[in-house]
C-alpha cells in the first residue's frame, strides 16, 4: 500500500495533473456558454434571466466549498504524509455533511426563488423564465454539492482524468438536451429555459452517479460509513476549520458580485445582458489560470503533508509565472477577435462594442486575476485560509463594489466604470498575496504537522 502511494505521488507533475483539470473546467464553461449561446438564439431576455440566476446559484456553491475546500486540502496532505486511512475517513465525513447542507440550501432555493430574484433587482418581464429556472437548477442543487465533493477527493489522490470523463459525458448530454428542448426537435416540445433547466439537472444527477462509482473503486472500497453511527465531531471541526475560512474568501467574491449585478441591472437589461455575455467570454480566457491553480494546489497540498517546504515555495512562483504569461497573451488574443465572438451570441451593435471594449480592459485585468488563482490557492493547500478571506473583503467590498458604484453609478461610466473597479480590486489582493507567500509564515501552518506536533506534545 505504501509503495503504491509513493509510486502515486512521484506521477504527481504539475502538467501531469492540471491538464485534465483544464479540460474539466473548459468543458463546465462550455456548458454553461452552451446554454447562453442556445438561449441567445431563443431570446435575449431569457439569457439575462438564466445570467442573473446563476449569479445567485455560484453563491450557493461556494456554500457547498465550505465542505470541498476543506476536504480538498486534508485529503492531500494526509496522502502527502502516507495517512491513507484519515484521509479516507475525511473523504466519507464531508460527502455526508454535504449532502444533507445541499438538501437545505435546495429547499431554500426551491421555496424562495422569486423572493431572491426581486431581491437582485432582476426587472419584472425577465421574473418568469428567471424563477423557472431557479427552481429546477437550484432545487436540485444538492447534486452538485456530491459533485464537488466527490470530485475534490479523486482530484486530491492525483486522478484527475476522472472527473474529466465526466465532465465530457454530462457536457454532451447537456448540449444535445438543450438542442431537443430549446428548440422543439425530432417533435420534442419547445421548452425553452425550463428545457434548459431540465437538461442541465438531469445531466448533472448521471454524472454524480458515475462519479460516485469512480471514486469507490479509486479508493479500493475503503469509503466505510460505519463510524457516522457516532457524530464525527473531530472530523466536521478539522474540515469547517479548513473550509469556512476557505470557503469565505469565495462566498465574499461572490456577494459582492450579487451587489454589482445589482447596480448593473439598474443600468438596464442591454446592461445586463453584455455583461452575461462578456463574462461568459471571459471564463475561456481565465481557465489557465484556474486549472493551473487547482493543479499547484494539490500538488502544494501533497508537499506540505510531506514537509517538502522549499519545493512548495518554487512550485507556487513557478506557476504563477506561467499563468501570468498564458492568461495576459490569450486576454490579447480574445480582444483582437472580439467582434467575431460577440456576433456569435448576438446582432445588437451596442453589445458588441461595449463588449469588445470590455475585453479590451481585460487584459489588464487577467494578469492580476492570476495572482489570485494561483497564489490563494497555494496559501490554501499550505493552510494559510485566514489571510486571503481577510484581504478577500477588504478589497472586494472596499474596492470592487465601492468604485463599481462610484465610477459605473454616481458617475455614469456604466459598464467601463464596474470594469475598472474589477482591475484594482484584483491587482491589489494580487500583490498581498504574493507578499504574503514570500513571508513564508504558512510554513508553521499545515494542519497535518500540527497535528503530528499534538500528538508528540
Amino acid at each position: 500500500m505504501l509503495q503504491n502511494e509513493k509510486q502515486q505521488q512521484r506521477k504527481l507533475t504539475l502538467f501531469a495533473i492540471t491538464w485534465p483539470i483544464f479540460i474539466e473546467i473548459m468543458l463546465h464553461m462550455i456548458m454553461g456558454n452552451a446554454d447562453t449561446l442556445m438561449l441567445s438564439q431563443y431570446s435575449d431576455d431569457a439569457v439575462a434571466a438564466v445570467g442573473v440566476s446563476n449569479q445567485l446559484l455560484a453563491v450557493i456553491i461556494v456554500m457547498f466549498g465550505f465542505i470541498a475546500t476543506g476536504t480538498s486540502i486534508l485529503v492531500a496532505q494526509y496522502l502527502g504524509a502516507n495517512e491513507g486511512e484519515k484521509a479516507n475517513r475525511f473523504a466519507v465525513v464531508s460527502l455526508f455533511a454535504n449532502v444533507i447542507f445541499g438538501l437545505l440550501l435546495s429547499i431554500i432555493l426551491f421555496c424562495y426563488s422569486e423572493f431572491l430574484l426581486k431581491m437582485m433587482n432582476l426587472p419584472p418581464e425577465l421574473m418568469d423564465n428567471g424563477v423557472t429556472y431557479l427552481q429546477i437548477v437550484g432545487g436540485f442543487s444538492f447534486i452538485q454539492a456530491l459533485i464537488m465533493t466527490a470530485g475534490a477527493i479523486i482530484r486530491s489522490h492525483g486522478f484527475t482524468k476522472d472527473a474529466m470523463y465526466v465532465t465530457i459525458g454530462m457536457n454532451i448530454l447537456n448540449i444535445i438536451g438543450n438542442y431537443i428542448f430549446i428548440f422543439g426537435a425530432f417533435g420534442f416540445p419547445e421548452l425553452g429555459v425550463t428545457g434548459v433547466a431540465v437538461v442541465t439537472a438531469v445531466s448533472r444527477g448521471l454524472g454524480v452517479i458515475v462519479l460516485l462509482v469512480l471514486l469507490y473503486k479509486r479508493v479500493n472500497g475503503n469509503l466505510s460509513f460505519s463510524f457516522l453511527r457516532k457524530f464525527p465531531k473531530y472530523e466536521i471541526k478539522s474540515l469547517l476549520k479548513i473550509g469556512i475560512p476557505s470557503a469565505g474568501e469565495h462566498l465574499a467574491y461572490n456577494t459582492s458580485q450579487v451587489v454589482i449585478v445589482f447596480f448593473i441591472a439598474s443600468i438596464g437589461t442591454e446592461a445586463l445582458t453584455t455583461k452575461v455575455y462578456t463574462q461568459n467570454i471571459m471564463m475561456f480566457i481565465l481557465l489557465f489560470s484556474v486549472a493551473i491553480g487547482q493543479g499547484t494546489q494539490i500538488l502544494i497540498g501533497h508537499q506540505v503533508g510531506a514537509n517538502k517546504l522549499d519545493d512548495a515555495y518554487k512550485r507556487c512562483i513557478r506557476s504563477l509565472k506561467i499563468a501570468v504569461a498564458v492568461s495576459t497573451g490569450m486576454a490579447i488574443i480574445f480582444y483582437l477577435l472580439s467582434d467575431i465572438i460577440f456576433s456569435i451570441f448576438t446582432t445588437n451593435e451596442e453589445i458588441i462594442r461595449v463588449g469588445s471594449l470590455l475585453l479590451l480592459l481585460t487584459i489588464i485585468l487577467e494578469p492580476g486575476r492570476a495572482f489570485n488563482l494561483v497564489v490563494i490557492n497555494s496559501l490554501r493547500a499550505a493552510g494559510d485560509v485566514r489571510f486571503p478571506v481577510y484581504m478577500g473583503i477588504l478589497s472586494m467590498w472596499g474596492i470592487a463594489v465601492t468604485v463599481s458604484y462610484i465610477l459605473g453609478i454616481y458617475f455614469g461610466l456604466g459598464l467601463i466604470g464596474i470594469w475598472i473597479a474589477f482591475i484594482l480590486d484584483e491587482w491589489l489582493r494580487g500583490l498581498f498575496m504574493l507578499w504574503r507567500w514570500r513571508g513564508r509564515k504558512w510554513q508553521q501552518m499545515s494542519f497535518v504537522r500540527k497535528v503530528e506536533q499534538k500528538d508528540h506534545a
